[in-house]
């Protein structure tokens, strides 16, 4: 058999494929050692849910100022349609449960710092905040509507009425409603506001003409204050999410899982029924 030459390779090639081949040994050895070439380890991004199951409780935000789906009753003890699912999927993991009240503005950050694994708060699902944290849901479909002075319902019977230099809005810090105001409505003046039930006392008072909130919030405050009303119709249908890190897949395949499952079962029905429908719990309220 006829020996194979040899071909000389050029200094140049050799100096290429040393580099190539040091670039491979790196990425082979941050693989085994779990550190990526970003300068992040995987044990930095480790799923959320093992910390869960090692310190044995759920740290779920909520701001507690959201009626019927999170809120205080007469007695200070977070309730709602919210804290009912949170209670839910912390016995299905059988760990406790700690629920952590802060503005609804600080809700997302604190997720992505890691202060809390859930956030749990009449979080409506929208593109900016799927870019930022990933969702599990919806348990609800709701809408932002507004709530407004039962005299003024008639005048506002057209977008010309609503986006007026005349008239202002309130909604939440960083919510969907503060969105749509700013979008749909730019003319009119926007109020910011940290606590919807105090802004109620305000669009009661004539300081402002209205809040735009959340349809189940609308029909709690309408039904707490009737000199209240809202228009026909909502302005927009909206999911509302369980939020959580981006980068825990296998936590957010767990609670999508139970969400199914309590789904299922039927008993996030009874859950909506008793918070949106029934209205039992009015009687604990301050």
């Amino acid at each position: 058999m006829n020996a194979v030459a040899s071909v000389p390779i050029p200094r140049s090639v050799r100096r290429f494929l040393g580099v190539v081949l040091a670039v491979f040994l790196t990425i082979g050895f941050a693989g085994c050692q779990g550190a990526s070439l970003l300068g992040v380890s995987v044990g930095e991004r480790e799923d959320c849910l093992h910390h869960i199951i090692e310190r044995g409780s759920l740290r779920v935000g909520v701001s507690g100022t959201q009626p019927p789906l999170n809120m205080k009753n007469a007695k200070g003890e977070l309730i709602g349609l919210d804290i009912d699912l949170a209670r839910a999927l912390a016995a299905a993991m059988k760990v406790d449960l700690e629920l952590i009240e802060m503005p609804f503005r600080s809700l997302i950050p604190a997720l992505e710092t890691g202060e809390v694994e859930l956030v749990i708060s009449s979080l409506t699902i929208t593109p900016e905040r799927n870019a930022r944290v990933a969702f599990a849901g919806p348990y609800l479909i709701s809408g932002s509507s507004l709530v407004t002075r039962a005299e003024l319902v008639q005048e506002l019977d057209s977008v010309a009425a609503l986006n007026s230099a005349e008239r202002s809005w309130a909604a939440l810090e960083n919510s969907t409603g503060e969105a749509l105001i700013l979008d749909a409505f730019p003319l009119a003046r926007l109020v910011t506001i940290t606590d919807q039930e105090e802004a109620l006392a305000r669009v009661a008072s004539g300081e402002i003409d209205g809040l735009v909130a959340d349809q189940p919030f609308v029909e709690y405050a309408i039904v707490r204050n009737p000199g209240l009303a809202t228009l026909a119709s909502p302005f927009t249908t909206e999911p509302l999410g369980v939020a959580l890190h981006p980068e825990s897949p296998l936590f957010a395949n767990l609670v999508q899982n139970y969400l199914n499952t309590l789904d299922y079962t039927g008993q996030l029905m009874q859950m909506k029924a008793r918070w949106m429908s029934k209205g039992d719990w009015l009687g604990e309220m301050p």
